[in-house]
């Protein structure tokens, strides 16, 4: 997952300024919707265009985030979104936090009275959802951004994994019923929610291709000729194969000493899989990695890089820090699961690899390495790929379309 995206201007841009004016819609089609997110940033990071979208059709939008983040709220009144703040734990299964977190997002629909809800991401799903049931939402359009790393192989091999896979599955029924749409990024994911009875209706569910990519945002950049440069981008989680990719990058650093293996990701709080800041002092005092701490801004370091990597065997949707590599125009190596699949065509814009194995990551980023040329044609080709089929605009008229928000 990217969790950066647009830069926050001081002014609004000429683009912003010249914005056709909305269309007016007709007060009894207008429809008052509430966005729920389990990190504010992602608002602005993944959701800005598509909040446009329904601003622009004429409704009436507040979204909502646990973080009190004053550039979340300042990007979101310029597109004329409210902002709300709703406390949520992000990780871990707290019963009596989760509860405040239910009854918080109660209080508030019942404050908004909304016609729609539309949740993102597996809590604001499961507390928005039952919230919006009790505070009786009529309409509910969930956005499956991926069901997490309890639904893989690896997250229920444990009892304790087992037993709250088998929560999480009752939760999302919960949620789930009563729902106007589902959507799901991946076909592994709608298999799962159907094969766990999560909707009674298996027609509700809807596939669509990730949360998209703003191709102007995210312009095609040549990459450097001069050296491979690697770049990860990701939540700094075990999970996101960032040990594999510091192992890979110690064999092909021998191959090719001139090679740069970075990274670029923020620190995350959960303890079980979480990446620590001595673990990755540790491999740059070893000379083996170039840790570039976090940003609000991916371009300029996926404008330097040859290679994106993503060596993740966690159950991603469609990885959108895939999606802004591919729309530079990056070649692209990751993992043959579900969602990150989606974004390969092997031999063609990049190279899919087994998740977990140093082998097969270590192959893939020596091959590109020696052939700074074969990289730079797959990037041509991933801009192609993002083009054809990730277009933020793309995605956001099927999800227009199918919420029934159009503009008149």
């Amino acid at each position: 997952m990217a969790f950066f995206s647009e830069p926050l201007a001081a002014n609004p841009t000429y683009e912003e300024a010249s914005r056709p004016l909305p269309r007016v819609m007709p007060a009894h089609r207008r429809q008052r919707i509430v966005v729920l997110s389990s990190y504010s940033p992602s608002l602005t990071n993944f959701r800005l265009e598509l909040l446009k979208r329904m601003v622009d059709a004429g409704h009436i939008v507040t979204a909502v985030g646990p973080e009190d983040d004053a550039r979340t709220r300042v990007a979101l009144s310029r597109i004329g979104v409210d902002f709300a703040h709703v406390p949520m734990a992000r990780v871990g299964l707290n019963p009596i936090t989760d509860l405040v977190t239910l009854w918080s997002l109660w209080r508030l629909l019942r404050k908004l009275k909304p016609n729609m809800v539309v949740p993102y991401t597996m809590k604001p799903i499961i507390y928005g959802g039952i919230a919006a049931r009790f505070a009786g939402v009529r309409s509910r359009c969930f956005l499956v951004t991926g069901l997490g790393h309890i639904f893989s192989s690896n997250g229920a091999a444990t009892l304790k994994g087992r037993v709250v896979k088998q929560i999480s599955v009752l939760l999302y029924r919960c949620a789930f019923a009563g729902a106007n749409v589902v959507f799901a990024y991946n076909e592994a994911d709608a298999a799962d929610i159907r094969e766990h009875r999560m909707v009674k209706d298996e027609s509700l569910i809807r596939i669509v291709p990730g949360s998209g990519v703003d191709l102007e945002h995210y312009a095609f950049a040549p990459p450097p000729s001069d050296r491979p440069v690697f770049l990860l981008v990701a939540r700094l989680l075990k999970d996101k194969g960032i040990l594999e990719y510091i192992e890979a990058a110690r064999r092909v650093r021998r191959l090719y000493p001139k090679a740069e293996f970075q990274l670029l990701g923020h620190f995350d709080p959960n303890p079980a899989s979480g990446i620590s800041s001595a673990d990755i002092q540790k491999w740059v005092d070893e000379g083996i990695l170039t840790f570039l701490g976090e940003t609000r801004d991916v371009r300029p370091y996926l404008a330097r890089c040859n290679v994106f990597v993503l060596p993740t065997y966690y159950r991603e949707g469609i990885p959108r820090s895939i999606l802004e590599a591919m729309s530079v125009g990056r070649a692209i190596i990751t993992t043959n699961l579900a969602g990150c699949s989606d974004t390969v065509q092997p031999g063609v814009n990049g190279c899919l690899v087994e998740p977990r194995s140093v082998d097969d990551l270590a192959r893939a980023m020596s091959e590109l390495a020696g052939n700074l040329p074969l990289a730079e044609d797959m990037g041509r080709k991933s801009r192609e790929l993002a083009q054809a089929k990730f277009d933020v605009h793309l995605v956001n008229e099927i999800l227009i379309e199918r919420m029934a928000l159009a503009s008149p």
